[in-house]
């Protein structure tokens, strides 16, 4: 089974030129006159032999990091277009953290977020960190929650990725450790078929400090995927995840295409692909898609 290498462009204004494709052909041992482009100046893709555990992928960054330019090389599985994508919410689709907004509108941003972020990076137990995080806001107004929603930012590229692969057939999924309240405006707004988060306890229309138990965590998100898939008889090389966090780790790493993006350096390192500088329509080209 062979590879594809893909180069994407994240800059208008830095175009990706032939220049940029011969040199990364050199350096993955391909021929210049095979790649192909999936859009001028945009993104290009060309057929390789080598392995994923070999190949000189710093080199390539290197190569690539100061014209912002993200690279990615998948398998040529026959099934390049998933017919199933499960996605994380906040700093994926979204712009921020959703609970850390909402703990801006009570002061406690700050310390909420240092928690978040040690999070993300796997450095502290995720339900523990959620509890933790939850129980600083108790008391809260549930008005807040309304406010936050409407302060949500949405990720550049996000709405057209939903739209196509939705086009195209493909169930979308948003999972998130964040909450409800938040993903069921997101999965509606940007058009996710289906929708799963924690759920925050209320009482009197204040926060009770407490998240209803199960905490949907990494374990969750895998499972999810690995259900959504057998509902549609879907094999998991038919679907893509994508997430920028630890907490996503388990399910890029089981889907046929796992991706994070605008990665934790945890994630980063440890996935095989990554958009690091572009916007999620990236993640079109990955599947071969060149009209959107």
């Amino acid at each position: 089974m062979g590879h594809i290498l893909i180069l994407v462009s994240s800059d208008s204004e830095m175009p990706l030129r032939q220049d940029h494709l011969d040199a990364v052909a050199g350096i993955a041992g391909a021929g210049r006159a095979s790649w192909r482009w999936l859009k001028s100046g945009k993104a290009a893709e060309i057929n390789v032999n080598i392995l994923p555990e070999t190949w000189s992928s710093a080199a390539v960054e290197l190569l690539l990091v100061k014209e912002r330019i993200d690279f990615f090389l998948i398998t040529d599985d026959g099934c390049r277009k998933k017919k199933l994508l499960v996605s994380d919410m906040d700093n994926t689709m979204i712009i921020g953290e959703t609970l850390d907004d909402l703990a801006a509108l009570c002061g406690l941003k700050d310390e909420i977020a240092a928690i978040t972020e040690k999070a993300m990076c796997g450095e502290l137990d995720f339900p523990q960190a959620l509890r933790t995080r939850v129980k600083m806001l108790k008391g809260l107004s549930t008005s807040a929650l309304a406010e936050t929603v409407q302060q949500i930012q949405y990720m550049p590229g996000g709405e057209t990725l939903i739209r196509v692969m939705s086009e195209h057939g493909a169930r979308c999924v948003l999972v998130s450790g964040g909450f409800t309240c938040f993903t069921e405006p997101v999965a509606r707004r940007l058009g996710f078929h289906v929708h799963h988060g924690n759920i925050l306890e209320c009482n009197d229309n204040k926060l009770t400090g407490y998240v209803k138990e199960p905490i949907l965590d990494h374990q969750t998100k895998l499972a999810l995927l690995v259900q959504a898939a057998e509902e549609l008889q879907l094999s998991l090389a038919e679907t893509l995840a994508i997430g920028d966090g630890a907490n996503d780790l388990a399910m890029i790493s089981a889907a046929g295409l796992g991706v994070g993006f605008h990665p934790k350096a945890y994630l980063k390192k440890r996935s095989r692909n990554s958009v690091v500088y572009g916007d999620l329509t990236a993640l079109l080209y990955l599947q071969g898609y060149t009209d959107f």
